[in-house]
């Protein structure tokens, strides 16, 4: 399995969040994220104890990776749209894609935003549970 690094997120998910998802509010250069937050979220679905890793499936990596994406706010502005872009990064990169209707997905990420942190394993379950249903393997 292929992981991110914080190149790739800079240069790919954050260009293409930036260039087109830009909405009323624009996402600040990649400069201005706060530090080690976006580190962490990238390392955090691969991360193991005693030989056993915490997101053993791909789906709990992707899951959790959104996840984080979306709630810790490594970025000042963009978040939801960066978390987007990063999971299409991930998922191609891991030779699979999303195939789930454009506002349904927004509003899946919306909603997630929107939950509270003491629901943590609740959304986690759930993004996992729309991945699993949208994930397909992609043809190249």
């Amino acid at each position: 399995m292929k992981k991110l690094t914080v190149k790739e997120v800079e240069y790919i998910a954050f260009k293409l969040a930036q260039e087109l998802l830009s909405f009323k509010e624009p996402i600040p250069d990649f400069a201005t994220r706060y530090p080690n937050i976006l580190e962490s979220c990238l390392a955090t679905p691969f991360q193991s104890f005693g030989g056993k890793s915490g997101y053993p499936s791909f789906i709990d990596k992707a899951g959790i990776l959104f996840y984080l994406l979306i709630k810790n706010h490594p970025f000042q502005n963009g978040n939801k749209r960066i978390a987007m872009t990063t999971l299409f990064v991930f998922l191609h990169k891991n030779k699979k894609w999303l195939k789930a209707d454009t506002q349904e997905f927004y509003n899946f990420t919306m909603w997630i935003a929107q939950s509270s942190a003491k629901y943590k394993e609740e959304t986690i379950k759930a993004i996992q549970k729309f991945l699993k249903a949208s994930i397909v393997e992609l043809i190249m």
